[in-house]
């Protein structure tokens, strides 16, 4: 999604943002960095944007009141891109803010780097953009050096992992109207309850709507379908699950483009099922605010994703795993009175 061969950073700013909860203060820098180590602007590189390379999901900033210029970080983006004189008073007014809007007690205080880059590619189009990075934790590194014809070790505290980016964004000068394009890292665990800071508080992001959020939507709600609801009404064996995923995985595999009916038509069949379907395609819809649309673009990308946590493992007891990726009609569940345990007979014809 984000490449950065040809990408060069043209200006940051380094501040510290405390927790105010916890009575910790910010700290601003006067003015951007400057290099004397040719190597240093390289590495900061590797360490804000390999974590991007990975990163598929296109946000907009947004704000509830659907007025853009709310949005202080639309606000502070804006005014850089427009005139790059504004950089160093846009990044200690995201720092404040960032402040501001940091105030559980459990989220870590840490550097926040403001940077401004050049040629960062995004869906193929070299772009400029704003990014944003906050560094929480810290690791302990040993050094081993010569010594007199030795060797001596050393170490160094409190350093940043350049392997490690804690959080990062990415506000790209395209898509002004919409909120921007941005694209966001953030490695806190989501069982966290600080984490959702970073994107719903100081952000304030809104997923867009292409064919990747799509493609991810519609397979994500119709795995919840058959794994959560289907039991409500209908009796089904676990293989008949299984089945149900396999065929709708097969159906994003093969097609270029998503059709409701055909897909209803082809993957679940059962009219009643498919109506249960279609409602419940209606409730995620309203409940999270995400329409999706009848007809779509499938993204290739958005169904490799799915494929990870779509199963097709069937578990007994902690004996035996079955694997079923074809025809369900090859296995057949039944009960053995004398034993008093339920048993899978499988069909095959040769063993691999």
């Amino acid at each position: 999604m984000v490449t950065f061969f040809e990408a060069s950073l043209q200006n940051i700013a380094v501040h510290h943002v405390g927790n105010a909860a916890q009575n910790e203060m910010y700290a601003l820098s006067s003015r951007p960095l400057t290099f004397t180590d040719e190597l240093i602007p390289q590495l900061l590189l590797q360490y804000f944007l390999k974590p991007f390379e990975k990163a598929n999901e296109v946000y907009h900033l947004n704000h509830t009141s659907n007025d853009l210029n709310l949005n202080e970080i639309y606000h502070f983006a804006t005014a850089i891109f427009a005139d790059k004189a504004n950089f160093q008073e846009a990044s200690e007014q995201i720092a404040k803010y960032l402040y501001k809007v940091a105030n559980h007690p459990k989220i870590k205080g840490g550097e926040l780097y403001v940077v401004y880059f050049s040629n960062l590619q995004i869906e193929g189009s070299l772009l400029d953009a704003v990014g944003i990075f906050k560094s929480e934790n810290k690791e302990t590194y040993l050094k081993v050096y010569p010594d007199n014809g030795n060797f001596q070790v050393g170490y160094e505290e409190n350093a940043i992992n350049i392997n490690k980016l804690d959080k990062g964004y990415l506000i790209f000068n395209v898509e002004k109207e919409n909120g921007y394009k941005v694209v966001v890292v953030d490695n806190t665990s989501r069982a966290n309850e600080a984490a959702v800071y970073w994107k719903d508080a100081f952000l304030q992001l809104k997923i867009r709507n292409d064919s990747f959020n799509q493609t991810s939507n519609a397979l994500g709600v119709y795995k919840n379908f058959v794994t959560q609801k289907l039991d409500d009404e209908f009796e089904m064996s676990k293989a008949d699950k299984i089945d149900l995923l396999n065929r709708s995985m097969k159906y994003f595999n093969e097609k270029d483009t998503f059709d409701l009916d055909e897909f209803a038509g082809e993957v679940i069949g059962n009219p009643q099922a498919i109506e249960s379907f279609k409602t419940f395609k209606s409730q995620f819809e309203t409940e999270f605010d995400s329409p999706i649309a009848n007809q779509f673009e499938i993204s290739g990308t958005a169904v490799k994703k799915q494929a990870r946590v779509y199963k097709s493992v069937l578990k007994l007891d902690k004996n035996f795993h079955i694997y079923i990726h074809g025809n369900k009609e090859l296995i057949e569940k039944g009960f053995d009175e004398d034993k008093h345990l339920n048993y899978y007979k499988v069909y095959f014809k040769e063993e691999a």
